[in-house]
């Protein structure tokens, strides 16, 4: 068994491996930022601080035959089905060593054997996808799920409102989760969109929905499991709203100055690391000792990875080249 599958299949089956992933990836996207301030990566980046349990509930509910497609923000949902740190870093880095070779970046992660496509820098880019995977499991008969995970700001565009009607039309087993992070970039919910409670949309194209506390991972993963029956079993479509909050700005240089006073800290109080930390501890399978083991492990990983990584080679010229294909 591959590495990255053997990843996937730790979330899938512990309790402690959901924190012990969080916590990578809270530090992974630390040091991710603090590399790209000390200028080690070129580009920009998309932090997904604070939507840990989003990323978790997927990865830990999901076969490993059924798919995603996420969205730029993409660090967490990669590291969570089982990409390595080092895969995910090399990519970002450019490194011939990461998930796609070094030339798909930060905004462009996936691996097919986890069922991860091709990550989206479009706003909402991967609903169609999704609707399509989907599609064709339903042709073929395969009891398999396709999932698009999108933002809020991702609902107020045309490929929103098309996918949603094609795929209740269609019966299509596909789930839509949307990680209601209150900021579409740079602009409040509320002054983009005329509704605060966005699983409502799909009152339109006659779809079950729901809104969850997407801070919670057994909330959201309660949630996700009912759409995948509903989904494998011939239903159809679920669009799940995740009521989250992203800790950074919009992207590496977004200081987020526009946030009222207080509406950080209100969230970071309710952070998933600290919600599945104080579950873990009240059920008897964590301790204030293990705690500080395992986050001084996270950061011992990173430090190692980032260390690995920057000695890793540069892409060849022509890896441009490798994944064009032409029909003759």
């Amino acid at each position: 068994m591959n590495t990255a599958i053997q990843r996937r299949e730790e979330v899938r089956k512990s309790e402690l491996a959901w924190y012990e992933r969080m916590l990578e990836i809270r530090e992974f996207e630390t040091q991710v930022n603090a590399l790209f301030a000390s200028g080690a990566i070129r580009g920009t980046t998309h932090l997904c601080n604070g939507q840990e349990a989003v990323d978790l509930a997927i990865a830990s509910t999901l076969n490993n035959d059924d798919v995603v497609a996420a969205t730029y923000r993409s660090h967490g949902i990669g590291l969570a089905m089982g990409l390595t740190s080092e895969s995910v870093l090399a990519e970002i880095m450019g490194k011939a060593t990461g998930c796609a070779g070094g030339v798909g970046g930060s905004m462009h992660l996936c691996n097919k054997s986890l069922g991860l496509l091709p990550t989206s820098a479009i706003i909402g880019g991967g609903m169609p996808i999704a609707a399509g995977a989907a599609l064709a499991f339903q042709i073929r008969k395969e009891k398999r799920v396709a999932l698009a995970m999108f933002g809020d700001g991702s609902t107020n565009i045309g490929s929103f409102h098309e996918s949603m009607n094609l795929a209740a039309i269609w019966k299509l087993p596909v789930i839509y989760i949307c990680d209601n992070n209150v900021y579409g970039e740079y602009s409040r919910i509320n002054i983009t969109t005329p509704i605060e409670d966005l699983h409502m949309r799909a009152e339109s194209y006659a779809m079950p929905h729901e809104k969850v506390d997407g801070m919670d991972i057994y909330k959201v993963k309660e949630s996700l499991a009912n759409a995948i029956d509903r989904a494998r079993s011939g239903g159809g479509p679920t669009f799940i709203e995740a009521k989250t909050y992203r800790f950074s700005g919009h992207s590496r240089a977004d200081q987020a100055l526009y946030r009222p006073e207080g509406e950080l800290e209100k969230w970071q109080s309710r952070d998933p690391i600290l919600v599945t930390e104080n579950h873990l501890i009240k059920a008897g399978k964590l301790d204030s000792s293990k705690v500080a083991e395992m986050k001084a492990k996270a950061v011992k990983d990173m430090e190692t990875t980032i260390e690995k990584v920057q000695k890793d080679p540069d892409p060849q010229i022509n890896a441009m080249f490798k994944n064009i294909w032409a029909v003759k």
